[in-house]
């Protein structure tokens, strides 16, 4: 997508990399990831004012180490070298780079002489990740800011428009960092920090109209953020000619049908097929325990369920998706990616061959944040927008067991109780800025074990809840979240006392890693 009044941020393998384009995004600055090697004519048709260097695992002097392309030096355009994307400026403009006497990795504090485009002078503190460092600067650049491991910790070349840091300015342990990275764009790139993504409806819409024309979309919706707005906004560029499908697997939450209903029909317009197929899912779950196997079977039953829908509306050939922008980046650089199979994604697998739709995916530029502001400008209510991630397979991997109509009601029940708490006690919905922040994800898991308890003076032999919430920044790292001891108290006291068939409520206090925020 066409976009004048961007950056390029070039992926060397940073853990951080995706981190950088986000925090770009979040001062108003458009800015697209490519991994470093990238198609020189891909990356330049973003008509980019600068590019940003991430940061990455390998060391500058080693054999075959990724290098800056040399299209970005010929641009003429500014650069932002970051960690590695430092080295790699120094080493391939003529200075030296070499094993850092003593690694840092963890808080330091940058000390910054003099006023210079980048940085403000002051002391900051910075988040190092780093075992070598810059020996010796190109000839151009000068010394901009240094700490006590790192002396060459901040360089620029003023005149170039060059610039390289040692830490890192993305994470939120630099809290200098967005400014560095607005100063980088605004005042040497002459980027206009204009980015939102309620801007790009107009643009949206009307690509959309350009590729479908007058044929019939169809959409897949769950009642998830993306899919939702992914549907909102295609039925706001060819109305009618969307055909919406809902399947109920008999796997939702508590009054999820019912709201995603609502929304779609009564709120945006959008005709909705709803499909009841729970017999069908519960039947094939019949005796199932492995969660691997639960996600297999509910994939293929959903793909089955949705290929029926096809046939019986006339098989469309669009196909909406609420692909969003962090999926195309893991697309983009798949040999990134070489990691063991942890489990089965939480989306519901990927069509069959055979359906063959071309696809519609109007969130394909946007990160998460970007696609709650979209649905925000689009219309869609704040219930819905800031609606917590859900499994594919739905409450299947969190009755933890076989999944039964009875037990899948007791973990409806208990689950619904956990999240009505947390929302009376500020603890659900859009971050604020005074009282209780919001828990990123929780829910409850119903465990295939019995405990003993006492009721009424009679003994009890029943199930028990375990209660998950963590708070986290991209799903990829999770701390539990504290919950206030009173809040729990209750939630725990109405469990025992509404839920028929729990008499025991425990909380998870695992971070991720080493547990996942799933239980399953």
């Amino acid at each position: 997508m066409e976009q004048t009044q961007g950056l390029v941020v070039l992926d060397f393998g940073g853990q951080y990399a995706q981190l950088i384009a986000r925090r770009l995004r979040e001062q108003g600055v458009y800015a697209e990831l490519f991994p470093w090697d990238a198609a020189p004519d891909e990356v330049m048709a973003l008509q980019p004012r600068g590019f940003v260097l991430s940061g990455g695992p390998a060391s500058v002097y080693e054999p075959g180490a990724p290098r800056i392309p040399e299209y970005v030096f010929q641009s003429g355009l500014p650069i932002l070298g970051i960690c590695y994307g430092l080295q790699a400026l120094v080493h391939q403009l003529g200075g030296q780079v070499a094993p850092a006497p003593r690694r840092e990795y963890g808080l330091a504090w940058l000390e910054v002489p003099r006023e210079n485009p980048l940085i403000p002078p002051g002391r900051h503190q910075v988040w190092m990740s780093h075992g070598d460092r810059v020996e010796v600067i190109p000839s151009g650049f000068q010394v901009l800011g240094s700490t006590e491991h790192s002396p060459y910790a901040a360089i620029g070349d003023v005149e170039r428009g060059y610039y390289g840091v040692q830490f890192h300015p993305e994470v939120q342990h630099t809290p200098i960092g967005p400014d560095i990275l607005r100063r980088f764009a605004v005042h040497v790139c002459g980027v206009t920090a204009n980015w939102h993504p309620g801007n790009w409806i107009p643009r949206l819409v009307d690509e959309i109209r350009q590729k479908v024309g007058r044929e019939r979309v169809l959409a897949a919706v769950s009642g998830g953020v993306d899919s939702t707005v992914a549907a909102a906004l295609v039925h706001r560029a060819v109305g009618d000619q969307l055909i919406a499908v809902f399947v109920d697997t008999g796997l939702l939450r508590k009054g999820e049908r019912e709201l995603v209903e609502r929304v779609l029909r009564d709120v945006l317009g959008v005709p909705l097929r709803v499909v009841d197929a729970s017999q069908e899912f519960l039947n094939a779950l019949r005796g199932v325990t492995d969660p691997e196997e639960k996600r297999r079977i509910v994939g293929e039953t959903f793909i089955r369920v949705f290929e029926q829908e096809a046939r019986a509306v006339g098989h469309p050939p669009f196909l909406v998706q609420g692909t969003i922008y962090p999926d195309v980046i893991e697309s983009r650089a798949p040999e990134r990616r070489h990691a063991a199979r942890i489990k089965t994604h939480h989306n519901v697998g990927g069509l069959p061959p055979d359906m063959r739709f071309t696809l519609v995916e109007p969130l394909r530029y946007f990160f998460k944040d970007e696609v709650r502001r979209l649905g925000l400008a689009l219309g869609l209510p704040e219930e819905l927008v800031w609606r917590q991630p859900f499994p594919g397979p739905g409450l299947a991997v969190r009755c933890l067991g076989e999944v039964t109509p009875e037990r899948l009601t007791v973990l409806r029940e208990a689950d619904a109780i956990f999240r009505e708490e947390l929302r009376r006690a500020g603890y659900l919905g859009p971050p604020r800025r005074k009282g209780p922040q919001p828990v990123s994800q929780a829910f409850a898991v119903l465990l295939p074990v019995r405990a003993v308890g006492v009721m009424g003076d009679q003994r009890t032999y029943e199930e028990v809840v375990a209660l998950r919430a963590v708070v986290t920044e991209d799903f990829m790292t999770a701390d539990w979240a504290p919950l206030p001891h009173e809040l729990l108290a209750r939630v725990a006291s109405r469990i025992v006392n509404e839920v028929p068939g729990v008499n025991r409520v425990v909380y998870d206090i695992t971070t991720k890693p080493p547990g996942t925020i799933e239980w399953e």
